[in-house]
């Protein structure tokens, strides 16, 4: 197939995605999970395949012999910015990308201070994905009518705090719960403008099957899923990421220790393709770090 000019060879049953990520050729995405079954709900990977009506999700697309692709055409980059747009619009993502007059974006900021119980921007400003394919594609939200949440952020248990006003419902921590963990403790709840992501008979997670492993955090694009200790104002401070092995159990984890002034504040799961978890932890390895 060939990918923006580029003559490339594929295994049969590749993705266009997987063909230009083994490739180094990005295409953008906040629905994708790597060994996860695809979604296609954020739609952002969409190309132009030569030939084809319409543009194809690339993460769902497989490779043909012959076939002649476009990630970044000029259709290819009107519709992302019209999907970004849409996601910026809705809840609470109160980055400096939005588009208000004056006194809306104050009146707009207060209520999110609100909502949030804090004084602060967004706690992923800086580390957002939706944030960074804003200003990659410099998107406008100026006249797009702007949606409220109608859920309130739950902070009922001591490890995650789920801030539904910031979810885009893609379904990378459905993915990770089902798929990677097997926990089967998400998935998504009520239909249309109700839609949601519950644990079970929508319950609050502490009362639900979560066992709090944090994959979930992991792999958020957004901010809606934080650790409760990193809602904070910490994450503008110097930060050290040290790579080392978690000594709860004999398994021999791997996990990135985020240090402040020789100091954890975070842990994360190491790299996807790192055994023998994989960047996968349990809640002891990505919690209990005191």
């Amino acid at each position: 197939i060939t990918i923006n000019g580029n003559e490339l060879t594929f295994e049969t049953g590749e993705t266009i995605l997987e063909v230009a990520r083994r490739n180094r050729i990005d295409i953008p995405t906040l629905c994708h999970l790597e060994n996860t079954l695809p979604t296609t709900t954020c739609q952002i990977c969409v190309v132009e395949i030569d030939g084809e009506s319409g543009l194809k999700e690339s993460c769902a697309t497989q490779a043909e012999d012959g076939m002649v692709i476009q990630t970044e055409s000029s259709s290819v980059i009107a519709f992302r910015k019209e999907k970004i747009s849409g996601l910026l619009a809705s809840g609470n993502h109160n980055c400096a990308i939005r588009k208000f007059e004056a006194r809306d974006w104050t009146d707009f900021q207060l209520g999110v201070q609100a909502d949030d119980q804090k004084e602060d921007i967004c706690p992923v400003w800086g580390s957002c994905e939706l944030q960074d394919l804003a200003y990659r594609y410099q998107v406008e939200t100026r006249g797009v009518a702007s949606s409220a949440c109608k859920y309130e952020m739950e902070r009922a248990n001591p490890f995650i705090i789920r801030d539904f006003s910031r979810c885009i419902l893609c379904g990378r921590c459905v993915k990770a719960c089902r798929e990677i963990q097997v926990n089967d403790a998400i998935e998504f709840g009520y239909e249309g403008e109700d839609s949601k992501i519950i644990a079970r008979d929508d319950l609050q997670l502490v009362d639900s099957d979560c066992v709090f492993c944090g994959e979930c955090v992991q792999v958020c694009p957004v901010g809606a899923l934080v650790p409760d200790r990193e809602f904070r104002d910490d994450r503008f401070v110097d930060t050290q990421k040290v790579r080392s092995t978690c000594s709860f159990c004999g398994v021999g984890c791997q996990i990135d220790m985020f240090v402040q002034d020789n100091r954890i504040v975070k842990i994360d799961g190491a790299d996807r393709d790192l055994p023998p978890n994989n960047a996968s932890l349990c809640v002891k390895g990505r919690f209990g770090y005191d």
